[in-house]
């Protein structure tokens, strides 16, 4: 991962309050909390911006040197993995459970790494805890930096030392004279940024292995133990020249399967990576099909009008002859009608087939996403099928429309004037959503529909009714 910010690794055993002091570093609760000991499986990544301090932090499992189980051992890869990217570590320990001798274990390993380190002694809550931190100085280290990340007690002290170290970038304040940019403006800028993609689907659809493959390496700690990946987890990567921020986020499970406020919160945290999300990509395991689990899924990434890219993964373990293709597609299509508009690519993860693209599809879709048409050409298409099936009349009086305008991106939303808002419908949206497809493409992208009442002398109060199709 290339940029310009300092990265500082957090690790240490397992339940010390690493991610308790990521949430209060990226200042929103972004890792899970519980205490439960190796809920972080995977190292996460977050902007922090504390007190003026701008840094990359990173959360990671529990840092254990002896790992017995498969899962265990990728974990303790992806700490040491964190530790040598990071321009600095904070090793963490626990106040209230005192020195340990694994603690000795990971700080004899991390001095042996040769690595700018910092032991930070969390869940000092109050004077005595702090009092009683000097436990740790038995680890051999010269100084100590109690804390409390749950109360935020010392941590303004541990950064003023970490900058000291390791230059921490100064958050810029903004210009006052840029607050008020015009819409072109800001599309612009959407264009110098990377694409925000939100994987998501149900558990153990293969979610991680995708993104491994788009990645080619193994980015994501991948398990057949069904919900291996919790919280989401942000990586960037450059196709063709533009760059791409892929989100892994924890599998989606039905409602009876949430038997654990972690697994409750995983769903919450994957939503959220659907809100921040450009393009959605819809993991579905095409041996199972469509599911109603899928179904409800595939209605999040619509509801918040995301583009969206439908994902047959283990394509090649589906037994299949010249028709079996098809045959799939119409069945995806028939289960998720509402998100016809997706396109869908047959991949395997495993083998690679496909996977290439699925960054070019992305690309196209995420175009259609932010297109804008340019008003004399929608008007010329609106009047056009408006001439071909007229709306629906009210009262044996037609309903008329005199125009319309898009009004924004992302995704595309158009405004259409007419005498009569109230008396479309659902069905009438859906044949423009089709006509306007036909005619300027908008592939894998909803789309927004706003009726107005025009405005006139006798009536200067306008109607509004708005559809998403």
């Amino acid at each position: 991962m290339t940029n310009s910010h300092s990265i500082i690794a957090i690790v240490g055993r397992p339940n010390v309050g690493k991610s308790t002091l990521f949430n209060r570093l990226v200042g929103r609760r972004s890792a899970i909390v519980e205490k439960m000991p190796g809920v972080t499986r995977d190292r996460k990544y977050g902007i922090s911006k504390y007190h003026g301090y701008e840094f990359i932090a990173i959360d990671t499992g529990g840092f254990e040197t002896v790992a017995e189980s498969s899962l265990r051992k990728q974990m303790v890869q992806q700490a040491r993995l964190a530790v040598e990217e990071a321009d600095c570590v904070l090793f963490v320990v626990n106040a209230q459970e005192g020195w340990t001798p694994v603690d000795a274990e990971i700080y004899r390993t991390l001095v042996e790494d040769e690595i700018r380190l910092f032991v930070v002694v969390n869940k000092a809550d109050n004077p005595r805890l702090e009092e009683e931190s000097s436990d740790f100085y038995q680890l051999g280290v010269e100084i100590i930096y109690p804390v409390s990340a749950e109360h935020n007690r010392g941590i303004d002290g541990l950064l003023e030392e970490v900058d000291k170290m390791v230059p921490l970038r100064m958050e810029e304040k903004p210009d006052p004279a840029e607050d008020e940019e015009d819409e072109e403006e800001d599309e612009e800028d959407r264009s110098k940024e990377p694409i925000a993609v939100a994987v998501i689907g149900k558990p153990n659809a293969g979610k991680s292995s995708i993104v491994n493959a788009l990645l080619r390496k193994e980015r994501m700690i991948v398990d057949s133990v069904s919900g291996t990946t919790r919280d989401p987890v942000d990586s960037l990567c450059n196709f063709e020249g533009r760059e791409f921020l892929l989100v892994d986020t924890a599998g989606i499970r039905r409602r009876g399967k949430v038997s654990e406020k972690i697994e409750t919160f995983s769903i919450v945290s994957a939503l959220k990576s659907i809100e921040r999300a450009d393009v959605t990509l819809l993991i579905i395991d095409a041996e199972e099909g469509i599911t109603e689990q899928v179904m409800k899924i595939a209605g999040y990434a619509n509801e918040r009008k995301k583009s969206l890219l439908i994902i047959m993964n283990k394509w090649d373990l589906v037994k299949k002859d010249g028709k079996t293709l098809k045959q799939v597609e119409e069945e995806v299509y028939d289960r998720l009608g509402f998100i016809s508009f997706a396109p869908i690519l047959f991949v395997s993860a495993k083998t690679g087939q496909r996977v290439p693209q699925i960054f070019e599809k992305i690309l196209i879709v995420h175009g259609q996403y932010v297109r804008r048409i340019q008003t004399s050409d929608l008007n010329t298409i609106l009047q056009l099928i408006v001439n071909q099936h007229p709306p629906p009349s009210k009262s044996g009086r037609p309903t008329k429309v005199y125009y319309g305008n898009q009004v924004s991106v992302a995704p595309p939303t158009f405004v259409f004037m007419t005498n009569n808002p109230e008396k479309t419908n659902f069905a009438y949206e859906r044949y423009i959503a089709n006509q306007f497809r036909y005619h300027f493409g908008f592939e894998g992208t909803p789309l927004n529909f706003i009726w107005r009442k025009k405005k006139s002398a006798r009536s200067k109060n306008a109607g509004k009714k708005s559809w998403k199709i």
